[in-house]
Parts: C-alpha cells; structure tokens; sequence
C-alpha cells in the first residue's frame, strides 16, 4: 500500500512539473508574440539521443568522502540541461524523464525508486530555472549565470526535499530506521547526528559539487554541440 501511494505521488509530481514547464515555455514564447514550436523529427530524435546517454551516465556514480554511501553524484544532468539550453524546458523536462526511466531498465533501483524518483525532481530544479534565464539572451556568460542560479536552486529545493519527504520516505520503504541512515553519516561525520545536520554537511555540499561539475562541463562542451542540435 506505500508503494502505491508513493508511485501515486511520483505521477502527480512528474505531471505537475512537466505542466509547469509547459506553461513557462509558452509564456516566453507569448511574450515574444511567438507561437511555441511543437516536437519535430529532429526534436524527437534528438530528445531520445540525448536521453539514452543521459540514461548511461546515470550508471556511473561517484560516492563522496563526505556523504552516506547511498548519496552519489552523477554528470547525467550534462546532456539534458544542453538540450534545455537549445530546445526549452518542456524538452528538458521529457529528456529528465526519459534519462531515469532508461536507467530504470538497464539496472533497476537500489533506493526502492525514491533515489531515482529524487534524481529526477533535483534534476528538474536545475534545469528549469537554467533554461528559463539562458533563452533571455544566448550568450556564454548568460549560460554561466543560468548554471549558477540552477545550482542554488537544486542545492536549496533539493536539500528541503531530503530533509522533509526523501529521507523520512526511503527508511519508510526500503524498511531502514531513520536513526540508522542519520547513523551512516554520523559514522563519516560525527557532527551529522540529526535529519536537519545530515542534510546541512551532507546533502548541501553533494549538490553543489553536481551543480559545479555539471556546469563545467555544460560550459565547456554546449557550443561544439548545439550546432548539430540547432542544423
């Protein structure tokens, strides 16, 4: 019965965050008395390129020094917020989806799907504000500002969400006391001795490092590659 009413909320969130990325998206393009582009081919094809490497990369995480081993960090974000960059947040927003529903099938779950459902909605965090602020003017420095301000929002929204729905919601179904996950980052930093600490020394620096990581490579590779998105 949690598991039910855990998928049930995963598909109202999902469908909720997707719909405001639809009603951003038209609303930039209203703005500019623009209708708003539908899903080519080539939009399609590309939404699914991009998604199956996003998909891969999921399978090659990174434990940090500082965290409990189940907090990894990934670079799958990279070719999702460079589609963002050149299409808008809706394809964003499909290209998240797709990228963990792949990974889904390739490895299946090891959080009973509350890691891959967070990797999702964290994901969504930063690349919706990010999107937003670089379609304003397409420049690299306007891609650097987009990149830090979706950094702080991941790191601020994906933070709250570990300390009030996450965690409490991964010892609920993967039947793991809460007092034992807050244990395995207190045995890293004895400090971290509650939900709140673990998430302030644990969660915090873990998604400014993703944020940081994604942004550099983001930066460094996004030009080479809109113009085989952009022909």
């Amino acid at each position: 019965m949690n598991v039910l009413i855990f998928i049930v909320q995963v598909v109202l969130i999902v469908g909720l965050i997707a719909l405001v990325a639809y009603l951003i998206e038209k609303n930039m393009y209203a703005k500019r008395n623009m209708p708003m582009p539908g899903l080519t081919t080539k939009k399609i094809t590309m939404i699914g390129l991009f998604s199956a490497v996003s998909g891969v990369l999921m399978l090659f995480e990174m434990p940090m020094p500082f965290a409990p081993p189940f907090y990894k960090v990934d670079i799958s974000e990279v070719p999702v917020l460079i589609l963002t960059f050149a299409y808008g947040p809706v394809s964003g927003i499909i290209c998240e989806m797709l990228k963990v529903f792949i990974k889904l099938i390739i490895k299946g779950t090891t959080t009973a799907f509350v890691g891959d459902f967070a990797n999702f909605i964290v994901g969504a965090s930063f690349i919706i504000p990010a999107g937003i602020i670089y379609v304003q003017k397409k420049t690299k420095k306007q891609a650097i500002i987009a990149c830090v301000v979706g950094t702080l929002v991941l790191t601020v929204f994906g933070s709250m969400l570990n300390a009030v729905y996450l965690i409490p919601k991964f010892a609920e179904l993967y039947g793991m006391p809460i007092d034992a996950i807050v244990g395995m980052a207190t045995a890293i930093n004895p400090a971290a001795n509650t939900v709140n600490k673990l998430v302030l020394m644990c969660v915090v620096p873990l998604n400014l490092v993703k944020g940081a990581v994604d942004t550099f490579i983001t930066i460094l590779l996004y030009k080479k590659l809109s113009i085989i998105l952009k022909k």
